[in-house]
């Protein structure tokens, strides 16, 4: 149960990208485009600078491939895990940002399943 947080949630993201890396791109790039409007410029350390939501930098999320076009979207903080209230905020954020075909909030460890090693 090492890392596994009470109340940790994440998001499922269904979307039209074959690897992480394309789908990371797909995830930060209106983010970035947004803070490069309001501020002139980007540098890879401001990922920690970019709220998404309230207690939610940016640079703070994880995306890890499930299955074919379908991601894992989580906490890489275990001091701020992502509750429900801010997972469904993220939620929001990115069903307007429209990248993703289909977005879930779900709990991160199901009580039937066991972290991975």
């Amino acid at each position: 149960m090492k890392g596994q947080q009470p109340g940790e949630y994440c998001l499922i993201l269904e979307g039209p990208y074959l690897s992480v890396s394309e789908a990371e791109h797909a995830l930060r790039d209106p983010f970035i485009e947004d803070w490069v409007e309001q501020t002139g410029r980007f540098r890879i350390h401001n990922l920690n600078e970019m709220v998404v939501v309230p207690g939610v930098p940016l640079g703070q999320l994880g995306l890890e491939e499930v299955d074919e076009r379908l991601f894992r979207l989580y906490s890489l903080d275990p001091k701020h895990p992502l509750t429900e209230r801010k997972a469904q905020g993220v939620a929001d954020a990115l069903r307007r940002q429209d990248m993703f075909d289909e977005i879930e909030v779900e709990p991160r460890w199901p009580a039937d399943e066991e972290e991975p090693a």
